[in-house]
This record gives structure tokens, sequence and C-alpha cells, in this order.
């Protein structure tokens, strides 16, 4: 009997949601707070205009470094840990697959057990979801749960942060912990 199937994304749900501010503080010289961000888009909180290329070309020649040294999300190792022998983990992620190695090794670093790690190198990850037949995931970007949940008809456990505060469809279960999302866990699966 196949064990159920759980898609989880990595940034902002294993990782903190926070966990890349302190490198953008230092290279744009702000301090700039998880409360501060308010929109999926960290430019939106600059407090002075920022070109968009120019930050996307600083970002590509540091995420590398910024995903080795991620801090994890507070009791994710514990519970994925508590998970994986009874669940399939298969994180789906927007990074891009040229950072399979950086991100297979953060985890083995961070000893959070995976039966799959798939970088599409988008934020729409309804295919692959789809093609997981993934029955929940995990996720910390509004739009993607609500497209989730709604697509695919399942439960999407939306880790709260301030960027995604806007109102979801009832299939969209917000969460401010991996232990209330383990909570959830257990009264559903």
């Amino acid at each position: 009997m196949r064990k159920p199937r759980f898609g989880i994304d990595i940034d902002g749900t294993v990782t903190t949601p926070d966990t890349l501010l302190p490198h953008i503080n230092k290279a744009y010289n702000v301090a700039l707070t998880l409360e501060d961000i308010k929109e999926y888009d960290f430019l939106s909180a600059f407090p002075h205009p920022v070109d968009r290329q120019e930050f996307a070309n600083w970002f590509l020649q540091n995420e590398r470094y910024m995903y080795e040294v991620s801090d994890i999300y507070p009791d994710a190792k514990q519970v994925l840990n508590h998970w994986y022998k009874k669940y399939e983990l298969i994180y789906i992620s927007a990074r891009h697959d040229v950072l399979v190695d950086v991100t297979t090794e953060w985890f083995m670093k961070q000893q959070v057990p995976y039966d799959r790690i798939e970088l599409i190198g988008s934020h729409n990850k309804l295919q692959a979801a789809k093609d997981a037949k993934v029955e929940v995931f995990f996720e910390d970007k509004h739009d993607n749960a609500v497209m989730l949940a709604e697509s695919l008809d399942i439960p999407v456990i939306l880790f709260d942060t301030p960027y995604n505060r806007d109102s979801t469809p009832k299939q969209v279960v917000r969460v401010n912990s991996w232990l209330q999302a383990d909570e959830w866990i257990k009264r559903n699966f």
C-alpha cells in the first residue's frame, strides 16, 4: 500500500521565511524585518527604489550561498522526521535545477528526510504537484496555496507570514508552526 504523499515547498516553509533578510539587509544597507514584508516581492518593502534587474542579478550571484546557510524552520526537522515513517515527502520548489547539489546538501546537513526533491524553476507548482499526486501541500506563497487548493481540490497548509495574509478558500489551512501543521495532519490523516 502506497504511503500518502505530501508536497512541500522549501523556501519560507522548511526554511524560515526571514532567512534571506540578513543577506538582503547587508547587501542593500537596509534593516528590513519579516513584518515589513507585506507582499511576496521583497522590493516592495524597501525604503528606497531598487532596480529590479540589479536585484535579480545580485540574487542570482548570491543564491547558492544563501540557500547553503538558510535557517531551518523551528520544529520542521522533528515533524518531518516523524512523518517520513508514514508519508512520502516530495519537496517541490521554485528553485532552479542547477541548485540540486546545494539543496540536497542542505537537507543532509540539516538531517531533514526526503523521498524526492523537485526544483522546477518556477513558482507555478501545479503541474509538479499534480504529477506527484500529492494529497496535501505545504506552502508559504499565498497565490500558490490558493491555486493548488482550488485546482487540485486538496488541502494546502499555509505557513502564516505578513506577506500571505490575503483571504483564502476553505481548503487552505493557515498555521503558525510545524507543530500546528503536525496537529492538523494527525487529525486528518
